[in-house]
């Protein structure tokens, strides 16, 4: 028995619908990555310049 014209396309919604939400997750996550990535070297940078003025006082 075929599936009516209207199942097939909920499918296929859905399946979109699916790949959708995975490339949005997989942008957060790498969103994330960089936000985290940044939070590192601005930390490294502020020690390193804290450590230097230090060293000039």
């Amino acid at each position: 028995m075929s599936k009516s014209a209207k199942s097939r396309a909920e499918e296929q919604f859905a399946v979109t619908q699916k790949k959708d939400r995975q490339a949005l997750r997989e942008k957060e996550i790498a969103q994330q990555e960089r936000a985290d990535h940044q939070a590192k070297l601005r930390g490294l940078r502020l020690a390193k310049e804290a450590a230097d003025k230090a060293a000039v006082e």
